[in-house]
Parts: C-alpha cells; structure tokens; sequence
C-alpha cells in the first residue's frame, strides 16, 4: 500500500497533487491513502489525539510513502513537524520513503535533503532514493521529476496488471 503524507498547510494544495502524481508515476497507481495533515488540526498539538493516531497507524502500515511539504523558510513546514513529532525513533520499521519538496525556485533544492531527509530517518524511514525537489509551477513536466523517476523507480514497488 503507496500512502502520501502531505505537510502543506492549504487543504488540497499543489503539494498534494504534485505528490499523488509522483506516487501514481513510482508505482504505476494512485496511492491508496493520502493524509492531508492540514485536516488533524489541533490533535497535532498534543498527544492521544484519535485522529492523529488513526494516521499514524496508516503510515505505519505502508508499503511505500511519500512524504512531502512546500519549502517555507528553507526547510519543511511546522505543520509536518509536528505530525513527524508524533513518532518515535525507529517507529517506521524502514518503510520505504520517498521525500519530496516544492518551491519557487531552484535556490533551496537541497532541502529535501538536507532537512526532510534526517527526521524521516530519524523515525524509520528507509530513503532509499535521493530526495525530490521540484518547482511548485512546473512540477508535472518538470525535467528533474522523470531523472529522479529513473532512479526512485528501482525502489518503488511496483503495481502488477
């Protein structure tokens, strides 16, 4: 099961959807959960909340994930932190996981890497291919997704027809 985490703090954003494609494209469908973090609300704020720990159960149970946040400030969204804040080291049992950030331009492409990359590790994740980094306006034909694809693809599990 392919399952996207999205840290934007817009319901229904451009991250989403630039996300669900990726996902769509590493595997061959559409993910089979996609948790819009933005919809916990304050549950994210402290801990117990039932909203956030039926979540967390979904990404614990994945196959594949796909993580991913615009960049703000350089880095990922406080929104997402605090979801990731959630889990505890180790918890994801080396789930495979593909982080993915967007931005206005090229000058934090390094992010996803830099500062996404360690806290999914941090709590289990296995990132097996490098971290995606894509321009918020073209990252349905951007050049770098189908580059990154050929690699991340190796990874992916694959959906049989």
């Amino acid at each position: 099961m392919t399952v996207v985490v999205v840290g934007n703090p817009k319901p229904m954003s451009r991250t989403r959807a630039a996300a669900e494609l990726v996902a769509e494209m590493l595997t061959g469908t559409g993910p089979e959960q996609v948790i819009d973090v933005v919809d916990l609300g304050a549950g994210l704020l402290s801990w117990g909340d039932p909203k956030v720990a039926e979540a967390k159960e979904i990404v614990k149970s994945a196959e594949s994930l796909v993580v991913a946040s615009p960049t703000f400030k350089a880095t990922y969204t406080g929104l997402l932190k605090l979801f990731l804040d959630q889990f505890g080291a180790g918890e994801l049992g080396q789930t495979t996981t593909f982080p993915i950030m967007l931005g206005g331009s090229l000058a934090h492409a390094l992010a996803p890497e830099l500062t996404l990359r360690p806290v999914l590790v941090e709590i289990g994740a296995s990132c097996p291919a490098p971290s995606l980094y894509l321009i918020d306006s073209e990252y349905e034909t951007s050049p770098e997704l189908e580059k990154w694809l050929g690699i991340a693809r190796r990874f992916a599990p694959q959906v049989s027809s």
